[in-house]
């Protein structure tokens, strides 16, 4: 470990100076002496160097979505080229790149403290030796090695022996039982943000091997850090646990108000969106407009979450619209029947056997009735104006035909032996 942080030597001088411009802060407060006001400054360097990770925190999130939703074609794909490694690599780059997605992003925020990790171990290494580091003096360094928190030393280890711990002002019960607690919580908090991950913010409608490798490493992330933790100062615990909360924290906020498509937590979050717009009857908020615009233009692509929360919104007199907002439900019924009004004054679309047949029929009903009407009131001297009279009833045959529909023409006769 002490040959890794001399690799990030160069970073250990404004990881001393941030250190050091803290202490002088919380020095000022609780005195200069105390655990307190070191180990709050390695909360602090630790709050502070989250803060600038905030972005590639982002980065890292839209990563894991994109790699989730991947997921399938990516499985297509191995099972496509199972036996030629090199078409299904070039593949795999080519849907990369098509989707802009980069495996790497979701292990940015990692590599990118990792420097400020081992530089702080390399500091707190240097204190338990008594030597300078950085812009600590030997007075600073003096008064780092007497702090204790909770009467374990901030640069002692686990696996320190009594020499070493009853040089620093301690002793071996203390240190061990301090530094267990601290490693239990450490891996605590990291198995807790793996699992809430994996239990409420995972697609669970896509069911791939990227999820099976996600709850192994819920598993050993855990085990990984209870091993090493053992070898850690106690200040670096307290960076790690710190890290560990706020990770947690920070992927809390994320789950709650903007979770992956498809997932538990999205779920809750649109029934809570349901409850907000039925109580207030409007959408409140341009996140929450954003979200269900981005629902109302999936259209027929909706997960069953987004579908229940559309039906939600009918159910209780509202209809989402395509700029994010909803109306009631007196609105789209005045709508509708406007545009029934509008579509019943059109007429009806006929079929062509209808268009065909329809003149032709039209034309002989208007002109046997008035040339048979003409001249018989032209033989018998009535007006034209007459109503003209019933006309003969047809044959028992001709009338079955026309109610049947049957085709025109000489019908085939029955056979006598048949029934009338």
């Amino acid at each position: 470990m002490d040959t890794i942080a001399s690799l990030f030597s160069f970073i250990t001088t404004p990881v001393s100076w941030i250190i050091v411009q803290f202490h002088k802060l919380y020095g000022a407060l609780f005195g200069p002496d105390t655990g307190w006001a070191w180990g709050l400054s390695i909360v602090s360097l630790v709050v502070l160097i989250r803060i600038c990770l905030i972005p590639l925190f982002v980065k890292q999130i839209k990563s894991m979505r994109n790699m989730q939703a991947l997921q399938p074609k990516m499985k297509a794909i191995q099972e496509r080229y199972k036996n030629d490694r090199q078409r299904q690599s070039e593949e795999m780059m080519k849907l990369y790149k098509d989707t802009g997605t980069n495996p790497l992003s979701s292990c940015l925020p990692i590599l990118a403290q990792s420097p400020f990790f081992f530089a702080l171990y390399h500091v707190l290494s240097n204190i338990a030796n008594g030597k300078t580091i950085g812009v600590l003096n030997q007075t600073l360094v003096d008064s780092a090695r007497e702090a204790q928190i909770f009467g374990a030393p901030i640069a002692a280890k686990f696996t320190d022996t009594q020499d070493k711990v009853a040089a620093l002002g301690a002793t071996v019960m203390d240190v061990r039982v301090i530094t267990a607690v601290m490693i239990i919580l450490m891996s605590a908090s990291q198995f807790y943000t793996q699992r809430q991950l994996m239990q409420k913010n995972v697609d669970l409608s896509v069911k791939t091997p990227y999820m099976q490798q996600q709850k192994m490493l819920m598993y050993i992330f855990p085990v990984i850090f209870a091993v090493m933790g053992i070898n850690f100062p106690v200040g670096v615990l307290v960076y790690w646990l710190t890290t560990n909360v706020w990770t947690m924290g920070q992927q809390m906020y994320v789950i709650n108000q903007n979770p992956t498509p498809g997932s538990k937590a999205q779920d809750s979050y649109l029934q809570r969106l349901l409850k907000s717009v039925t109580a207030h009857g409007e959408v409140r908020g341009r996140r929450k407009r954003n979200v269900v615009q981005a629902i109302v233009a999936k259209g027929a692509d909706r997960n069953e979450n987004e579908r229940r929360f559309i039906a939600g919104l009918s159910k209780a007199g509202f209809a989402a619209q395509a700029d994010g907002s909803v109306v009631k439900g007196d609105t789209l019924t005045a709508e509708a029947e406007g545009g029934a009004a509008g579509r019943r004054q059109q007429p009806k679309r006929q079929s062509k056997a209808q268009r065909q047949s329809g003149p032709a029929q039209a034309g002989s009903a208007q002109q046997e009735p008035t040339s048979t009407t003409s001249k018989t009131s032209l033989e018998k001297g009535e007006p034209q104006d007459a109503k003209p009279k019933p006309a003969a009833k047809t044959a028992p045959g001709s009338a079955r035909q026309a109610k049947s529909g049957q085709r025109k023409g000489q019908q085939r006769p029955k056979h006598p032996s048949s029934k009338k």
